[in-house]
């Protein structure tokens, strides 16, 4: 089949391009695509059939040079000018339409036109363009540039083309010079513009006046119930009227709009069909405060409510089945003596899901008793975060209750199903149960959105198939690795056994699974563990690495130092030795005539160094001798042999012959402790 599908495409991709003379086979590939492979828009796409597909001036010069020869010249007398144009379009479309194309007959086109013989005619786009809060309809010709429509924009936004980048082309970024037509554009096209060097407001006006009036803006109202002693800090487009925020507030409170009384509003504010934008409050911030209009009796709107409410209460004799429930139609229909109208289970166009949960859980609790599921707080994907996602020795089955106030069965499931101390029970070990209230048609498409979200369409098809006397309804969801199933909806006419059943019924299908869940997480935690030690193991002995690393560097450094250092001392010590050197005077001779002193001394390696000094010469002398030759006094002691004396201890002013080393000593010399 795949292959018969290729060959088709194959063929009436010939056709195509034998009929608008389109050689770019990337191209016509794309032409064709965005038309589905239909073959007759993607020719009236490129060549108008308003105009005929072929051109009446063409006909006779394609009959005598088309490559079907006689065939052609037969065919393009169709197209001659004594054929209306209409007619001729229709017996194309018909004919291309009755019978599929290929390439040994082709229906569309009976001649092979080249591009200078078939001319394109131009095309009207529509473009759609959104900047900011602003939407602009621009109308061109196919043979128009980018550039074209961004003149028209300047125009209409009082934005500099220079900086304006128009944004959402198919094909990408495109030049200004970009012809339209190369673009193969549909009829209808959207583009927003970006203006990353303007700021946001640079192009609104400067009047604050103005900007309180557009409809664009957001209104914070900061607004104090008296006796609950709470503030409410609600957001609010410019566009919503007095009556709509009355209404909102309404369903936080529990104060009707009747019955409101407000401090706070304007004076220009006198009628609740005007909007925020014209009421004059202050922008962007402003302060109101509600409390309940003291009635000491009911007002003439509540009796009437009361006495509507029986009449209908007395209309519904056709429900028979309440008398088998045990219970009365003033019970049914929420009509108990306590009261005579019904607060509702939750508010309409609540802009949170957990003040709206909070409120559906106040209620329940005021209708039914305290002895009921404990309904999970939070939006829907919270609730499915906490049941599906988490250890799978904690993960529960998820419950979505349902409930609808125009269902004669919601009274009676209420308060003797989902009260029932069994049921109670079995769904707050095992289940996270999460409500919604499907009374108001905001909410019900509000809760479609949530289930196409979350569990997909068929959920929110499924839910949409159920009438509304076929409420309230029980959906139990179990979390699965691809996706969320559910394993069952129970419908408002069920009983307490039959309910307490499908629960468990559930249960055994999600315990499987959990077990299964279980065993693969244990599994994948202990390859995760052993992954984890190795990782250790591997960075432990990395660190060991790197330290041993920088102990061998340092100690090289340190080296190194000491190298340096000894360079150093070495090489002070030697021009020290040569600075002395030169200092000593010249060795006297033997026959100078004066007291001359030879001395001979030994060196710690076992050598002797010999000198004659005159006896007059002072000891500073003979201990510059000695240092010249690499033995300086302050490391090495000079002493004589015998008696033992350490010369280096006495006075260096002394002469030699005052030291007692004359005409000749023998000493030695040691170093110093």
């Amino acid at each position: 089949m795949a292959s018969d599908s290729n060959m088709d495409r194959e063929m009436i991709l010939a056709d195509f391009q034998a009929c608008t003379g389109i050689d770019n086979i990337a191209e016509a590939i794309t032409l064709l695509e965005l038309n589905n492979w239909d073959l007759v828009a993607a020719i009236n796409g490129v060549i108008p059939q308003e105009n005929g597909i072929l051109q009446s001036n063409f006909s006779s010069e394609a009959s005598q040079t088309g490559p079907y020869g006689p065939h052609s010249q037969s065919e393009a007398t169709a197209h001659t000018p004594s054929a209306p144009p209409s007619s001729a379009s229709a017996s194309a479309t018909a004919s291309s339409s009755s019978s599929p194309p290929s390439s040994s007959s082709p229906a569309f086109c009976p001649v092979q036109p080249s591009r200078h013989i078939v001319e394109r005619q131009s095309r009207m786009l529509n473009f759609r363009v959104e900047y900011r809060q602003r939407s602009i309809e621009v109308v061109l010709e196919d043979a128009s540039t980018v550039g074209d429509i961004k003149t028209i924009l300047e125009t209409e936004l009082q934005v500099p083309v220079s900086k304006m980048q128009l944004k959402g082309w198919k094909s990408g970024d495109v030049s200004d010079s970009t012809v339209l037509q190369s673009l193969h554009l549909p009829k209808n096209n959207s583009l927003y513009v970006l203006t990353p060097d303007i700021a946001p407001l640079a192009s609104t006006s400067q009047s604050s006046s103005a900007q309180q009036g557009s409809s664009s803006q957001n209104y914070l109202l900061v607004i104090s119930h008296r006796e609950a002693q709470r503030d409410y800090s609600l957001n609010f487009p410019a566009s919503k009227t007095i009556q709509e925020v009355k209404r909102n507030i309404s369903d936080l409170t529990n104060i009707p709009v009747r019955h409101q009384q407000w401090d706070g509003w304007p004076a220009t504010a006198s009628d609740d069909s005007i909007t925020l934008a014209a009421s004059g409050i202050s922008y962007p911030c402003h302060h109101l405060t509600v409390c309940r209009r003291s009635s000491p009796a009911l007002t003439v709107d509540q009796t009437d409510e009361c006495t509507d409410v029986h009449m209908v209460s007395d209309s519904e004799d056709d429900f028979e089945d309440a008398p088998e429930f045990g219970v009365d139609e003033s019970e049914i229909f929420g009509m108990g003596s306590s009261s005579c109208q019904k607060s509702p289970m939750m508010p309409e166009d609540s802009e949170n899901e957990g003040d709206a949960l909070l409120h559906f859980t106040a209620e329940f609790s005021r209708r039914y008793g305290d002895c009921h599921p404990v309904f999970y707080i939070g939006s829907l994907e919270a609730a499915s975060q906490e049941a599906f996602y988490g250890k799978a020795r904690d993960r529960k089955l998820l419950a979505i209750y349902l409930h609808n106030d125009e269902s004669v069965l919601s009274n009676v499931f209420c308060s003797q199903m989902m009260c029932a101390d069994s049921i109670v029970s079995y769904l707050s070990q095992n289940f996270i149960t999460w409500a919604w209230d499907v009374t108001k048609e905001a909410n019900k498409a509000r809760l479609l959105t949530m289930c196409t979200r979350h569990f997909g369409s068929v959920v929110a098809q499924t839910i949409r198939t159920y009438k509304t006397d076929q409420f309230p309804l029980l959906l139990i969801v179990m979390g699965k690795r691809t996706s969320n199933e559910v394993l069952n909806v129970i419908q408002g006419n069920t009983t307490v056994d039959e309910l307490m059943m499908r629960l468990m019924g559930a249960m055994e299908i999600f315990s499987a699974q959990q077990q299964e869940d279980i065993k693969d997480e244990d599994e994948r935690e202990a390859r995760e563990m052993v992954k984890r030690e190795q990782d250790e193991a591997y960075r432990l002995s990395l660190e060991a690495d790197r330290k041993k690393r920088e102990a061998q560097e340092r100690e090289e450094a340190e080296q190194v130092r000491q190298e340096r250092i000894r360079k150093e001392q070495e090489e002070e010590r030697e021009a020290i030795r040569l600075s002395l050197e030169q200092a000593l005077p010249p060795e006297p001779k033997e026959d100078d005539g004066e007291p001359i002193s030879k001395l001979r001394i030994r060196t710690p390696s076992g050598e002797f160094l010999e000198r004659r000094f005159l006896g007059s010469c002072k000891l500073q002398v003979l201990f510059d001798f000695v240092a010249s030759k690499g033995y300086p006094s302050d490391e090495f002691k000079l002493l004589t042999t015998f008696p033992r004396r350490n010369i280096t201890q006495l006075d260096p002013a002394w002469s030699l012959l005052e030291a007692k080393l004359f005409p000749q000593e023998t000493l030695f010399l040691e170093a110093k402790e």
